[in-house]
Order: C-alpha cells, then structure tokens, then sequence
C-alpha cells in the first residue's frame, strides 16, 4: 500500500498499544531497554513508572476500603477551631452517622475532619481518614481508625466517592470547595446516582447558593433544577437524616 503524499514508507513501530511513527519511533525495544542494567535510572522519575504508582495508590486504597460498607464523607475547613461550635456540630454529625449505620470517611486531617472522626470513634464506628502528601505535614488525627495516605489527589478523591454514598460538607476552603463541586458535576452528569449532598450551615454556604442561583442558573449556565442536587441545613439530626432517607438504610 502506498503511503500518504508527503509520509515515508517506513519508520513505524508498535509498542504495545502506543504506535510511534518517523522522529517518535524509538531506539530498541522495551524488553531490551528493561533489561539493560548500564542505562540511567532518571526512568524511575518517568509518566510511565508514574502510571505503575498511580495504579498502587488505586490498589492500596481499593483493598483497604472495600469492604467498608455504607459510608458518608465529611468535609470541612482543617483551620476548624476546636472550641468552635463548627468543630462541635461535625462531632455529633460523626456520632449520629455512626449510630444511623454509616462508616465515616474524611480526609484524616485536623479541624473539621478531626471533628467528624471523634463523633464516630466515640461512637464506636469505623472512622475513615484519607490523608493527602503535602508540603505541609498535617499528620493523620488521632481519631482516625482506618487511614490511607495518598501522592495523588486525582485518586485520593476518586475513594470520597467510591466508596460513600454521600457528602455531608461543612464549612471549608478551596479543598472543601474542590470535593463539593467534584461531587455536583459527578450527580449532575449522572456519573454516580442517589448520592445526597447536605451543605451544613447555612449562614456560611447562603452567598454561594444565592451565587449559583442569581448568577450560574440565571445567565443560563446551569439549570434550576441543578439547585435540587443538594440540601442545605442547620440541624444535625436533618442532616442525617437525608443521608438515611437517600441512601436506604
């Protein structure tokens, strides 16, 4: 077969599912190159070594909460004060999700989360931490009965939803906001199904609600009924409640 006007007639080659042609194709072949011990070690530091950790963190984290069982993620502010009526709430939102039947994951560190891992420790449930490698070292709280670290936040955020049938978001930052809208687009799209989201006080969340409805809902960036995909509450009762009415326990 001739080839495109312009192509040369060789210089292709396969590696696996990945096809190299012209100035791409590469010297040798993988097992030659896997074999050599006189080449440089900088490959340890590749995308593609990269793609075998990535696939180790999913493994690790997989392997240690499947068996979980239903589960309700927690988010909220690490500056949480622990003398704070915020930190108070995420104690008894962690105690009354434990005594409803739910495991509680957050993302292990201090304030918020620590807040909601102490209501399900005290409560004597399994209290999830999913911890993230950051420059600053946070450290797993002590609350924590079953902990993962991660590298990668991509994986780390994938288990919050895995493996939990739905969020309960306290008042937080950038990362809290992260997880919340993460989850929205993921309901939104249809991505995950029967996954309640309840925002938790209601004076903090009010001005991103009245955000996304007089603004995103009315230039027509998102729907009216994109304001249904979540609750917003001040009763830890009602918060619990929506996650057991949802989910079916």
């Amino acid at each position: 077969m001739a080839s495109p006007e312009g192509a040369p007639a060789h210089g292709e080659r396969r590696l696996g599912p990945v096809l190299r042609r012209h100035d791409q194709v590469q010297a040798g072949t993988t097992d030659q190159r896997l074999l050599d011990s006189e080449g440089s070690s900088e490959w340890v530091h590749t995308d593609p070594w990269r793609v075998m950790r990535i696939q180790a963190e999913f493994v690790e984290g997989f392997g240690a909460l499947a068996e979980l069982g239903p589960a309700v993620s927690v988010f909220g502010s690490a500056r949480t004060p622990l003398d704070s009526k915020e930190y108070d709430a995420g104690v008894r939102i962690g105690r009354g999700l434990v005594e409803a039947g739910f495991a509680v994951i957050t993302g292990g560190g201090p304030g918020a989360m620590e807040a909601a891992n102490r209501g399900a420790a005290e409560a004597g449930g399994v209290s999830v931490g999913l911890g993230i490698e950051l420059p600053f070292e946070q450290g797993m709280n002590p609350y924590v009965n079953l902990g993962v670290d991660f590298r990668y936040f991509f994986v780390r955020k994938t288990c919050f939803v895995k493996y939990a049938s739905g969020f309960v978001v306290l008042p937080g930052g950038f990362g809290t906001l992260d997880e919340l809208f993460e989850a929205l687009t993921l309901v939104q799209t249809r991505k995950v199904t029967r996954f309640p989201i309840v925002l938790f006080g209601t004076a903090y969340w009010r001005g991103l609600v009245d955000w996304v409805r007089d603004t995103l809902v009315a230039e027509g960036k998102a729907s009216m009924n994109d304001l249904e995909l979540f609750r917003l509450t001040d009763d830890v009762d009602e918060a619990v409640t929506l996650m057991t009415k949802e989910v079916g326990i």
